[in-house]
């Protein structure tokens, strides 16, 4: 017997009262926007639970695909029968039939959600079990760690089959938090940041500063690919590239050089917090591990947040570098953004970098310069790119995870 349908569980949607239709409703999209390739399926969703039903679609392809999809708390392939007794005997034995190998332990688990159905819980465990027992040899039941666990749901209308628990993604559906605007780099770090983000339901559209000739067109294509890996997860990304040339070499000849990074940073906060206004964001993500490098000392972060308000989320905050590859690894994006292909963030440091700027002297040094008119024409030259999951199958890095 086949699945013929995939029953989904909610992770904290659980907790969200009156507002659980709109995250629902924020994770049916981002499935919707996950499989769109399987053009035969149909989702189902109620307050308690989501199905997907197959109709005839390859199961295990969608089920490699769920596992990235934030808001899951876990998921099952089910079958469903009525509530006929006979019918539904036939179906439980079929079903464990194609799971169970010799010498494997047993347990049903019932969840009866409709009250109203003449046999109770203990009941219907005894009944399956026993007609379990009856025609599989040498079975045994093992009620605290059983290698199968048939679960049983009676609803209103049908009956569900499933014996298989596979662990969500967790979190929060991609869009349920609203949208924060990632500045994506070559490095290791702000995908991890992106990937983070997501998790607590944040929409993520990513921005990268390109400086060419100093920064090539395999640097570019490099962010395009780990924007691919994200689009995995949502369904899609919008990257915005921004031209930066012009802007760095007039940091490089106005501002001392031990202060060039501290201005290329909040000249770079600028331009996102330019986009966000233009793309209705609320907040600014970034990779930022606290004293990682030059730029990331808190005296630094303060005297780069001068020019802005707008909330800027960092994930990665308090984790060490190995933790941060760790995760990198696991979301596919570690060999790309190992690839040698420098990004403007590298190409124009300085020997000795300002560890601990004053905000007082940047703004003196880049009084004495008028970057607005600069800032207008990075923004309106911003190139845009909308980047689904269709492209990543496509990337020749392979699978997201």
């Amino acid at each position: 017997m086949n699945y013929d349908r995939i029953l989904i569980r909610y992770g904290e949607l659980s907790t969200k009262g009156k507002n659980r239709k709109v995250f629902i409703h924020k994770l049916k999209r981002n499935i919707k926007r996950v499989l769109r390739n399987f053009e035969k399926i149909n989702i189902e969703a109620d307050r308690e639970r989501m199905f997907i039903l197959l109709n005839g679609e390859d199961g295990l392809e969608i089920i490699e695909l769920l596992k990235n999809v934030f808001g899951i708390q876990s998921f099952s392939p089910a079958i469903k029968t009525d509530k006929e007794l006979e019918n539904m005997k036939n179906a439980a034995l079929d079903l464990f039939k194609k799971i169970h190998q010799a010498g494997e332990t047993f347990k049903i688990t019932t969840k009866r959600s409709d009250k109203t159905y003449y046999l109770d819980t203990n009941e219907i465990n005894q009944i399956f079990g026993a007609h379990l027992l009856k025609n599989i040899p040498e079975l045994k039941v093992d009620v605290k760690k059983p290698d199968i666990n048939l679960q049983i749901e009676i609803r209103e209308k049908a009956v569900y089959f499933s014996c298989e628990n596979i662990p969500g993604a967790g979190g929060l559906p991609v869009g349920s938090s609203g949208k924060g605007m990632l500045m994506l780099s070559g490095g290791i770090d702000s995908p991890v940041a992106g990937f983070l983000s997501m998790k607590r339901g944040v929409e993520i559209e990513a921005v990268h500063f390109y400086s060419p000739p100093f920064t090539s067109e395999r640097s570019k294509q490099k962010v395009i690919d780990l924007t691919e890996k994200l689009a995995n997860i949502s369904g899609s990304v919008k990257l915005h590239i921004i031209p930066f040339t012009e802007i760095q070499q007039l940091i490089a000849k106005q501002v001392p050089e031990n202060y060039s990074m501290t201005t290329t940073r909040r000249l770079m906060l600028r331009i996102t917090d330019e986009i966000r206004r233009k793309n209705d964001g609320l907040a600014i993500i970034t990779g930022e591990s606290l004293g990682q490098v030059a730029s990331q000392t808190l005296e630094s972060m303060y005297a780069i947040n001068d020019v802005t308000n707008t909330p800027i989320l960092r994930p990665l905050i308090t984790m060490d570098k190995s933790e941060i590859i760790d995760i990198s690894r696991a979301i596919d994006t570690f060999e790309i953004s190992n690839l040698p292909y420098e990004d403007c963030c590298t190409v124009f440091v300085p020997a000795s970098p300002k560890t601990k700027p004053k905000k007082e002297k940047v703004q003196y040094f880049e009084s004495y310069i008028e970057f607005e008119p600069l800032i207008s024409k990075a923004v309106e030259n911003t190139e845009t790119i909308a980047i689904t999951p269709k492209a990543a199958e496509q990337d020749e890095f392979g699978d997201l995870f």
